[in-house]
């Protein structure tokens, strides 16, 4: 796979996938806000799933579980102009600006198609990755043009972008069921269910008696076996879906679990061995 970035900041880079496909289990940590110039992508979110192409805009909210599969499309790569809106950021943007619209607790993707201010933002920075040592209040001008922007085309922006808390203690059970398919770190999982690692394993094994690993695994095949069954899905078009990293080791255990390959469901043999 071939992946180029270049940067204006840390908050701000071009990036660039030329391979057929990366494919990519994200938890942001800050409010990403992202330009299509080329290329296609789809994610995967808890009970949706987004499809976007050139000239498309979106903001993935931070803390929100996502797989994210980037394809080039027409013989072009899969390229994006990138802003990361940090909390540091943000917060200071919001010391002086009076939010009225309600903090949202779980945010989704939000889209803004083309929408020519956006774009013609963020579009405004392509010059500035040819340029070195570019100073760094020109970058901070342009995230504050942005924010602004976002704040004027959606009066419900503030419900994400001012929204400070960090993930709290919530249901075990109702947050594994909505987000196992996602390939994350143990770690990530305790810290999104606001627990530490060693509270995420105690309270998991209490709650079904299994370890987290084995629980998940058992879970993400059943959802693989669901979407060929039923769905009528490739084994290679799940595979990333459901939270396996490639298709030789889905395979196996595929074939460990129900006792044979997920390509006999296709064929009509499935037949335990």
């Amino acid at each position: 796979m071939e992946h180029t970035s270049k940067y204006i900041t840390p908050e701000i880079k071009l990036s660039c996938y030329e391979d057929k496909l990366f494919k990519s289990e994200i938890v942001f940590d800050h409010h990403m806000l992202i330009w299509f110039i080329s290329g296609e992508t789809k994610i995967v979110q808890a009970g949706a799933s987004y499809n976007f192409k050139t000239g498309d805009i979106f903001l993935i909210p931070r803390n929100q579980p996502a797989t994210i599969i980037n394809y080039p499309k027409d013989g072009l790569p899969h390229k994006t102009v990138v802003m990361l809106l940090s909390a540091k950021r943000l917060s200071a943007f919001y010391e002086n600006v009076k939010v009225t619209t309600a903090i949202a607790p779980i945010p989704k993707i939000c889209s803004f198609n083309n929408h020519p201010l956006l774009q013609s933002c963020l579009a405004s920075l392509i010059p500035y990755f040819e340029i070195e040592d570019l100073p760094g209040h020109i970058a901070s001008l342009k995230i504050t043009e942005a924010i602004s922007i976002l704040r004027n085309i959606d009066p419900d922006i503030d419900s994400v972008l001012a929204n400070f808390e960090e993930p709290g203690k919530v249901d075990l059970v109702s947050f594994m069921e909505k987000n196992y398919m996602f390939n994350m770190t143990m770690e990530k999982f305790g810290y999104l269910t606001g627990r530490s690692l060693t509270t995420f394993k105690r309270d998991f094994k209490k709650t079904y008696n299994t370890t987290p690993q084995k629980w998940l695994t058992q879970r993400r095949l059943g959802l693989a076996h669901y979407m060929i069954t039923e769905k009528h899905k490739k084994p290679v078009e799940v595979i990333f879906e459901v939270g396996f990293e490639n298709l030789s080791h889905f395979s196996y255990v595929f074939k460990k679990q129900f006792g044979y390959a997920p390509t006999n469901l296709l064929e009509g043999k499935a037949k335990r061995v």
